[in-house]
C-alpha cells in the first residue's frame, strides 16, 4: 500500500452532504465529522451554505456548495446568481453543473459563455470554481476534451468528472452511474492544463479507491465515505458505504 498520512488523504476530500434526504441534523452532523476530520471541504446543499460557515468558523475546512445541481440545467443568470448568494453566505468553493443539453449540441459559445460568466463571479471573491462535467452524460471523449479546453481558457480551478446523481438506464432496466472512471480521469488530466486540479466524484468509496486516483493526478475526491477512508488509513475496518450517497 502506498505510505500516506491521514492528513494527505483528508485535505483531498470534499465530504459531501447533498443527498436530498439528508434533514438539519445529519447536516449538522457531517459538519462535525469534517470538522473533527480536517479534510480539504464541506460540500453542501445550498440552502445550508451559511449553517456551515458558521459551525466551520476558525477552521481550516472550506465551505463549498452547488450550482446549478444537479441536472445543470439552469438558465446563466440563475447559476451566476446562485453563485453570487452562495459566496454571500459563506462559500470558499463552487462546485457547477455544466449545461449538459447545450455540451451534447455542441453549442460551444454558449458552455463557452456560461463557464466565463459563473468564473467571473468565483474570481472576483476568490472563490474556486469547480466545473462538472457529468461524464457518463456524454458519449465520446471529444466532449470531455473540448470543455477542459474552454476550462483552461478561463482558467477555473478544478474540473470534475460528476455530480454522483448522474444515473443512467442500464441494459437490465436499473439505473446507475459509472462517476469517477480512470480513463476519464486520464483524460482529464491530459487536456486540462497543469495548473488545474481534477476532482473525482462518484463511486470513491474505499481508501484503495482514493489511493488509485491520486496515481492519476487527482487531487480531490468527493465523497460520503470519509470515515472509512480515513479509518482505513488507521487500520480500522471501513464499513459497507451505501449506494447512491
Amino acid at each position: 500500500m502506498t505510505k500516506v498520512t491521514v492528513q494527505e488523504i483528508a485535505k483531498m476530500i470534499d465530504h459531501s452532504l447533498l443527498h436530498p434526504t439528508m434533514d438539519d441534523q445529519t447536516l449538522k452532523d457531517g459538519i462535525e465529522l469534517a470538522r473533527k476530520h480536517d479534510v480539504a471541504s464541506v460540500c453542501i446543499k445550498h440552502y445550508a451554505v451559511k449553517m456551515a460557515a458558521e459551525m466551520l468558523q476558525g477552521s481550516d475546512v472550506l465551505v463549498g456548495s452547488v450550482i446549478g445541481f444537479p441536472q445543470g440545467n439552469s438558465r446563466v443568470d440563475v447559476k451566476v446568481f446562485e453563485t453570487e448568494r452562495a459566496i454571500e453566505d459563506g462559500a470558499d468553493e463552487i462546485d457547477m453543473v455544466v449545461n449538459i443539453g447545450k455540451v451534447l449540441s455542441e453549442d460551444w459559445d454558449y458552455i463557452d459563455a456560461e463557464i466565463a460568466a459563473v468564473a467571473a463571479v468565483t474570481k472576483k471573491h476568490r472563490a474556486a470554481l469547480k466545473v462538472i462535467f457529468e461524464n457518463d452524460f456524454l458519449p465520446d471523449d471529444k466532449f470531455k476534451i473540448k470543455l477542459c479546453e474552454i476550462c483552461n481558457s478561463h482558467q477555473v480551478e478544478f474540473v470534475k468528472t460528476s455530480t454522483g446523481y448522474g444515473f443512467l438506464k442500464q441494459a437490465d432496466g436499473s439505473y446507475n452511474y459509472r462517476g469517477a472512471t480512470h480513463p476519464d480521469l486520464l483524460l482529464m488530466r491530459k487536456h486540462a492544463d497543469p495548473g488545474i486540479q481534477v476532482k473525482a466524484a462518484g463511486g470513491v468509496r474505499t481508501l484503495e479507491d482514493t489511493l488509485k486516483v491520486r496515481e492519476l493526478g487527482v487531487t480531490r475526491i468527493g465523497a460520503t465515505a470519509t470515515e472509512a477512508i480515513l479509518g482505513a488509513i488507521e487500520g480500522e475496518e471501513a464499513g459497507d458505504i451505501p449506494e447512491g450517497y
